[in-house]
């Protein structure tokens, strides 16, 4: 995908995206003077909870939609610059279509997301300048959008959207390997997306046969999932695992702290859980592969939760000690059998 093609991702989010009214007002400047602090107070919690380290201090940034936007089109167009280089190489003619109808699809899923995410750690994805962005953001609208829309208190609303990114931000700076582990699985993945011989005749059987046997065609994956590759799908899988025990690791840390420190801990949750599963956008999200996030949550709580009451919460230390020691996505749905494999 040339930098055109990219630029049409960003436009096509900024569609979806929208304004919000408080955007760039002195509410979001009053958000961003408090969110260092609300960090570097979750990050000391956090560490004290899990027995994680992070050296340093991150930034910490408060952006609009479009800015998160552009921000994960730039990481997007990192890890695809080799398909695009073998797109140019391998087919000039199909590589315009390819790039516009991907282009449009990349913007309507980030124009949506926009709308919704509330902050994100950004080291996880390599920057448009090759660095490591050790960066905590917030989406600064849609933070203030749902604090007016459930009449949260911003202070603690704001507070526990610091514990879950701190969370995220610990474990991948806390584990070593982390990083450059789950770095290895995109690259993988996105190396394996080259033209498959009889694809579309292998997804026509697949598709008929989920038919016959009452399975859902476009399953928690999406499409992506659908037209995957056997060797794609096993990545995937490999993927889902370690994002449910992150997910899942993030969301009874930040669930646990809350409990102990905000008073609205329990109502947020409520509201937040019913908000993943908003019915209204179950299609979408199914059709795109974001179901798959919201499983994860689920998934992960389960797992960590389940390795906690059998074997207690220092036996979740193990999980960090080497990439072979992660949880399959089998074991995410059997504490046991992993408990059993690591002790």
């Amino acid at each position: 995908m040339s930098a055109t093609t990219w630029d049409s991702a960003v436009a096509m989010a900024r569609r979806f995206a929208g304004s919000y009214p408080l955007e760039g007002t002195y509410h979001e400047a009053r958000l961003a003077r408090q969110a260092p602090l609300l960090v570097e107070r979750a990050t000391a919690l956090v560490s004290a909870e899990t027995g994680l380290e992070a050296p340093g201090s991150p930034d910490v940034a408060v952006v609009s939609r479009t800015e998160w936007v552009e921000n994960n089109v730039a990481s997007f167009s990192q890890l695809m610059a080799p398909v695009t280089e073998r797109l140019e190489a391998d087919n000039k003619v199909g590589r315009g279509l390819g790039g516009r109808i991907m282009s449009a699809e990349l913007g309507a899923v980030l124009g949506f997301l926009s709308r919704r995410v509330l902050g994100q750690y950004e080291l996880v994805l390599p920057t448009s300048d090759g660095g490591d962005g050790d960066t905590v953001m917030f989406v600064g609208a849609n933070v203030l959008s749902m604090e007016r829309k459930f009449e949260f208190r911003p202070s603690e609303f704001r507070f526990w959207v610091a514990l879950h990114e701190s969370t995220h931000r610990l474990q991948f700076q806390g584990v070593p390997w982390l990083r450059s582990y789950f770095l290895g699985l995109v690259e993988e993945l996105v190396a394996s997306s080259r033209p498959e011989s009889g694809r579309m005749a292998r997804v026509a059987e697949e598709i008929r046969e989920a038919a016959e046997q009452g399975r859902p065609i476009v399953d928690e994956q999406g499409l992506f999932g659908l037209l995957a590759t056997p060797d794609q799908r096993e990545i995937i899988n490999r993927v889902q695992a370690l994002m449910s025990l992150l997910e899942g690791h993030g969301h009874v840390v930040m669930d646990r702290i809350g409990e102990r420190e905000l008073v609205s801990q329990a109502r947020m949750s409520r509201i937040l859980a019913a908000r993943r599963n908003d019915p209204r956008t179950a299609m979408f999200m199914r059709l795109v592969g974001l179901e798959m996030k919201m499983r994860q949550y689920e998934l992960g709580a389960r797992f960590i939760e389940g390795v906690e009451q059998r074997a207690g919460w220092s036996a979740l230390d193990a999980a960090w000690l080497r990439p072979s020691n992660l949880p399959t996505l089998e074991e995410i749905e059997d504490p046991v059998s992993w408990l059993y494999r690591v002790s």
